[in-house]
Parts: C-alpha cells; structure tokens; sequence
C-alpha cells in the first residue's frame, strides 16, 4: 500500500504503535502541542533537516537506517551540550507513491534510537511533496550543567569521542559502485563494512557528553561538518589556537585504507593522503570534540587528538596541524 492509499489519521495512528513515549512527556501525539516535563527549569533544543539525494538515497541505505541517522543527528547535537534527550517531534515530505511499509520502517528506526536514549518521539506533522524531506527538531536538558563550544581554555587538552572520517569513507565507498547498495557482503574488509554502515546510520557516543560534563569539561560540540571545520568553530568561539597532533589521528587514518584501495587502487602512493583527508574533512560521523582541563583525565570514550594555546602576537584563532590550517569540511550546498 502506497501513501497515496491512505490517509493522514491511519498513518499517524500506525506510527504511534511504533514509537516511545518518553518518560519526561505529560500529553504525547494527539494534541495540537506535547507537554514535556522540565523540573531542572531549562531545556536545550536543536534541529536538523535531512533531504533525499543530498543527505541519504534510498537505494543505498534502508528505510530504518535512514529513520536511524535522522534521530542520530539531533541525539548527538543534545550530547554535545551535556545533555540528554527528553523528546523528538519528527517532520515529514512525502512522495505520493511512498510505500506504507517502508515508511514504518523508517519510522521505526527512528523511535528505536530515540528508545535508547531515553527519549520519546511525541508529534510532528505530514505533507506531501515530490521528495523525501525529514525534518527532526530534539529538546533534551543537562543534568550536569550546559557545556558550550567557546570554552577552550590554553593548556586544554583536545580530544574526541566517536569515529573519524568512517561517514566520508562511506561516501566514498558507495559512491564508487565497489559495494553492494544494500547490505555490503561479509567478504568485504570490516573497515570498509564500518564505514558504510557510519555513513547509513551513525551511533554518536550519547554517553560520552554527558560524562564530559560530569567531569569539567571546558568546551564541546559535535563533528558533523568534519573535524577542520568544528574545530575551526570551536578555536574561533574559543578565542584561541587548537593544534590537531596528526601522530594522534594515525590509528584513523589506518582504518581508512582498506576503503581507499578499495575507492582508488590505482594511486597507491597517495592512499595515506585520501584517508587522512577523510579523517580530518569529512563530516557527519557525529562524533564529539570537546576541550579538558589539562589537569584532569579524560572521561571515558574520548582520546587525546591535541591541543589548546593562546594566540600568540597578531594570531587570529585557527584550528592547526603541523603549523599549518586544517583544511576541508562538509558542504551541503555543494
């Protein structure tokens, strides 16, 4: 059955037997508005749109990890204040000739990540259109304090928390024709399977942000647009110089062969270069960045990358490795 077939109240009521309330929401779907419980008297709240061809292509990912990645998103943006999720109120365009059961589909993976967040999905609305547009706007709050990205201090120590370049790598892997559109074979490399599956569905560190905070973080945020251009972001809120260490991106950048033999065999001697690019470029991995007190531990799921000095003389704020400014990034309108 097609989208086409039914109608807006069967398909809202099918998706409401597939999704978690939360245990902060007072009134759900159904009402015109959700009322979400805040006793710590604050909420964050952050959106993201994604667009069919730009953002994901049906062929190459299934409706649940589509559904997945949309929630993911916007989970990862609520970590990386500190934060948790409460609730998700998710948006959607719609094809006339969307089948009913893909969509559940979609639907699915989307309250099954917002269920292991502790969240729940509670409203959003429908429209048709002549492509796939999903819409997720997240509020969630901070148990341990908001953490913001223009905290770094000199003398922090730069670390992350997540996968590096594993979503580009994917991209890239897709892109090439070399793997199966759909579920990549088990004969493949697990990097190359790992970086497919980051790309279709990441699983940002939710966890991680929250302990962050825990511990005394200076500064977070999430890597979606590729760790040159946050970390940019952050050393320019910071008003400060972060130098990326590239010795400690190494184990990255080997993960990432595999996928550049696989992508470009024929230019063996520059696979170092493409991974790295990777790495350092490319974006929507949803990993966190965050800034430590240099005196303190990391918490748990982040490793050093770097770290944070002063400007020095004229310097501007600049995000650096080997002396040098990061490079790359992700650019969804190109």
């Amino acid at each position: 059955m097609r989208v086409a077939d039914t109608n807006e109240n069967q398909l809202i009521a099918s998706f409401r037997e597939l999704l978690p309330s939360g245990e902060r929401t007072l009134i759900g779907s159904g009402d015109d508005c959700a009322q979400i419980v805040t006793p710590e008297g604050h909420f964050i709240v952050t959106t993201d749109v994604l667009v069919e061809g730009r953002h994901f292509r049906v062929d190459w990912s299934s409706a649940y990890e589509i559904g997945a990645r949309a929630a993911a998103q916007n989970l990862a943006d609520i970590a990386a204040m500190g934060g948790r999720t409460s609730a998700l109120v998710v948006s959607l365009v719609l094809p006339s000739d969307t089948e009913v059961d893909w969509l559940n589909d979609l639907v699915e993976g989307c309250g099954d990540r917002a269920r292991e967040a502790g969240a729940g999905v509670v409203g959003g609305d429908l429209s048709s259109g002549d492509q796939l547009v999903i819409a997720v706007t997240a509020m969630g709050w901070c148990p341990h304090g908001i953490v913001v990205r223009s905290g770094a201090q000199p003398g922090d120590v730069l670390a992350v928390a997540g996968t590096l370049g594993r979503s580009a790598a994917g991209l890239a892997a897709l892109s090439s024709g070399k793997v199966p559109p759909c579920t990549p074979s088990a004969e493949l490399p697990s990097s190359i399977r790992e970086a497919v599956s980051v790309f279709r569905a990441p699983v940002p560190p939710l966890e991680a942000g929250v302990q962050a905070a825990l511990a005394g973080v200076h500064a977070m945020m999430d890597v979606s647009d590729g760790l040159a251009v946050d970390a940019r972001r952050m050393a320019k809120a910071s008003g400060a110089v972060i130098e990326v260490d590239p010795a400690l991106l190494k184990e990255d950048v080997d993960a990432l062969l595999p996928v550049v033999r696989l992508v470009n065999p024929e230019d063996s001697g520059a696979e170092e270069g493409y991974a790295r690019s990777w790495v350092v470029g490319g974006g929507e991995d949803h990993s966190l960045l965050a800034a430590f007190p240099h005196e303190a531990p990391l918490s748990e799921g982040f490793r050093p990358i770097g770290r944070v000095r002063a400007c020095r003389g004229g310097e501007s704020p600049a995000a650096l490795m080997n002396g040098r400014k990061l490079t790359g990034g992700w650019d969804h309108f190109a």
